[in-house]
């Protein structure tokens, strides 16, 4: 396929709803024919399926079809009502809505997202012999991360946790400190599609609380372990993307990744951070165009 289209007629994107084994509903945006091969976009943790930026509209355009979820207990997905919010279930989640598409979806997951989406395939292959998904796009994550890095995410999605903002400008504010590189936005249209705001009249992260106050059980319970057996489980083709700026995946990472997976491609993105799409989002989506049009 060529380079990706810019008309911006389907910029909304289609509302579709998934269910998960466990009766939670899932919301994704959608773009394209549903006729056309899947992707499915999977966010990081305490991100929505807005992160993408232009990207799934963009595939969409291009004769795929592009569908981009909130995970659960994110955006206008369903909460957890146990608050169960581990790896085990995510990677579920992404099982079952593979299942609803009439083929293997594409799978594009970042940080939470690809860990979650790399735990499915490779744990399915290791079981069934069959694994989930026709291809994997690993967005800023591998087996191994950086602590420091992990440790900045989960500050900043702490800070205001309880009381929130007065403002959007203020929760702009919060995230300009957070990523000094990316220029403050002017128009905070996009910024209230990851907020929520209360009866109080203020607003919150758009995802439930709890999912943050479970991150022992997210980050470690031998996570490096069990994501480690998991890649060495892939046979499908695979991209490793990584924010050249990224304080949570390391070169040295992203080596150990590839000695596991001898044949994952892999795409150094200058520029950008840990939150890749959302720093140089022309050129990530033209890294996942190039590596699509090699399948």
């Amino acid at each position: 396929m060529s380079k990706y289209s810019t008309d911006k007629s389907q910029e909304a994107g289609t509302e579709r709803v998934f269910e998960t084994r466990d009766g939670l509903k899932l919301v994704a945006d959608t773009w394209g024919d549903p006729n056309d091969q899947p992707i499915l976009f999977a966010h990081g943790g305490g991100q929505t399926r807005h992160a993408w930026g232009n990207t799934a509209r963009a595939l969409g355009g291009d004769g795929w079809y592009a569908v981009s979820i909130d995970q659960r207990g994110h955006g206008d997905s369903a909460w957890a009502p146990d608050g169960n919010y581990r790896f085990d279930v995510f990677a579920e989640d992404l099982i079952d809505v593979a299942a609803a598409f009439t083929q293997p979806p594409i799978a594009v997951g970042a940080s939470l997202g690809g860990g979650s989406a790399l735990i499915a395939e490779g744990e399915k292959m290791a079981n069934t012999n069959k694994g989930v998904f026709s291809a994997l796009i690993l967005v800023d994550i591998t087996p191994r991360v950086e602590e420091k890095g992990v440790n900045r995410i989960v500050s900043f999605m702490t800070a205001n946790i309880e009381h929130g903002f007065g403002s959007l400008d203020e929760a702009a504010d919060s995230i300009a400190e957070y990523l000094p590189h990316r220029p403050r936005p002017k128009d905070l249209t996009g910024l209230a599609k990851n907020l929520r705001l209360g009866d109080d009249g203020r607003y919150r992260w758009h995802w439930d609380p709890r999912f943050v106050s479970d991150r022992e059980k997210n980050y470690q319970n031998k996570r490096v372990e069990r994501m480690n057996k998991a890649a060495k489980q892939l046979e499908l083709p695979t991209l490793l993307v990584r924010g050249g700026q990224s304080d949570l995946v390391s070169l040295a990472a992203a080596e150990e990744f590839r000695a596991l997976v001898p044949h994952a491609n892999f795409v150094d993105v200058s520029g950008a951070g840990h939150m890749v799409a959302g720093d140089r989002n022309d050129a990530f989506t033209q890294a996942v165009i190039d590596f699509l049009n090699t399948l």
